[in-house]
Protein backbone atom coordinates (compact mmCIF):
# COMPACT_ATOMS: atom_id res chain seq x y z
CA UNK A 1 0.00 0.00 0.00
CA UNK A 2 1.20 3.73 -0.83
CA UNK A 3 0.21 6.83 0.57
CA UNK A 4 0.10 9.92 -0.96
CA UNK A 5 0.40 13.46 0.19
CA UNK A 6 -0.52 16.54 -2.49
CA UNK A 7 0.24 19.78 -1.15
CA UNK A 8 -1.46 22.41 -2.90
CA UNK A 9 -1.55 26.07 -3.25
CA UNK A 10 -4.82 28.35 -4.57
CA UNK A 11 -5.76 31.54 -5.42
CA UNK A 12 -9.01 32.89 -5.10
CA UNK A 13 -9.75 36.13 -7.01
CA UNK A 14 -13.49 36.80 -6.86
CA UNK A 15 -13.63 36.91 -2.74
CA UNK A 16 -12.83 39.66 -0.97
CA UNK A 17 -12.81 38.52 2.74
CA UNK A 18 -12.24 35.75 5.18
CA UNK A 19 -15.97 34.79 5.05
CA UNK A 20 -15.89 34.31 1.34
CA UNK A 21 -12.87 32.60 1.57
CA UNK A 22 -14.38 30.40 4.00
CA UNK A 23 -17.66 29.70 1.70
CA UNK A 24 -15.32 28.40 -1.35
CA UNK A 25 -13.24 26.65 0.55
CA UNK A 26 -15.80 25.02 2.16
CA UNK A 27 -17.50 23.92 -0.72
CA UNK A 28 -14.09 23.26 -2.37
CA UNK A 29 -13.44 20.60 0.40
CA UNK A 30 -16.68 19.21 0.17
CA UNK A 31 -16.78 18.64 -3.89
CA UNK A 32 -13.23 17.20 -3.42
CA UNK A 33 -13.97 14.54 -0.58
CA UNK A 34 -17.07 13.89 -2.50
CA UNK A 35 -15.40 12.81 -5.87
CA UNK A 36 -12.31 11.29 -4.85
CA UNK A 37 -12.06 9.22 -1.88
CA UNK A 38 -9.38 11.44 0.06
CA UNK A 39 -8.69 13.29 3.06
CA UNK A 40 -8.03 16.78 3.13
CA UNK A 41 -7.02 20.02 5.89
CA UNK A 42 -6.01 23.63 5.32
CA UNK A 43 -2.89 23.88 6.00
CA UNK A 44 -1.33 27.23 5.55
CA UNK A 45 -2.53 31.02 5.01
CA UNK A 46 -5.24 30.94 6.98
CA UNK A 47 -5.77 34.75 7.63
CA UNK A 48 -4.81 35.54 4.19
CA UNK A 49 -8.44 36.18 2.43
CA UNK A 50 -7.13 35.00 -1.47
CA UNK A 51 -4.87 32.51 -0.83
CA UNK A 52 -5.23 29.19 0.91
CA UNK A 53 -2.89 25.94 1.24
CA UNK A 54 -4.39 22.44 0.97
CA UNK A 55 -3.07 19.05 2.44
CA UNK A 56 -4.74 15.78 0.91
CA UNK A 57 -3.81 12.36 1.66
CA UNK A 58 -4.92 9.38 -0.32
CA UNK A 59 -3.84 5.96 -0.19
CA UNK A 60 -3.93 3.45 -3.35
CA UNK A 61 -2.80 -0.14 -3.47
CA UNK A 62 0.56 1.25 -5.69
CA UNK A 63 1.80 4.48 -6.88
CA UNK A 64 0.12 4.79 -10.22
CA UNK A 65 -3.18 4.41 -8.48
CA UNK A 66 -2.16 7.11 -5.99
CA UNK A 67 -0.60 9.50 -9.27
CA UNK A 68 -3.86 8.86 -10.73
CA UNK A 69 -5.86 10.23 -8.04
CA UNK A 70 -3.83 13.36 -7.76
CA UNK A 71 -3.96 13.93 -11.17
CA UNK A 72 -7.41 13.69 -11.21
CA UNK A 73 -7.80 16.00 -8.55
CA UNK A 74 -5.44 18.60 -10.45
CA UNK A 75 -7.60 18.61 -13.33
CA UNK A 76 -10.56 19.12 -11.14
CA UNK A 77 -8.68 22.41 -9.76
CA UNK A 78 -7.83 23.58 -13.06
CA UNK A 79 -11.22 23.42 -14.32
CA UNK A 80 -12.60 25.13 -11.58
CA UNK A 81 -13.52 28.80 -12.29
CA UNK A 82 -13.27 29.90 -8.67
CA UNK A 83 -9.53 28.66 -8.05
CA UNK A 84 -6.73 29.16 -9.41
CA UNK A 85 -3.77 26.31 -8.92
CA UNK A 86 -0.35 28.14 -8.40
CA UNK A 87 1.54 25.70 -7.24
CA UNK A 88 1.65 21.68 -6.12
CA UNK A 89 3.86 19.27 -4.85
CA UNK A 90 3.56 15.09 -4.41
CA UNK A 91 5.13 13.18 -2.00
CA UNK A 92 4.33 8.97 -2.49
CA UNK A 93 5.27 7.32 1.21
Amino acid sequence: MKIGILTIEIFMYNNHNLKEKRTILNSLKKRLRNNFNISLIEADDYEKWQKATLVIVAAGKDNASVDSCFAGIIDFLDRDDQVQLVRHRTEII
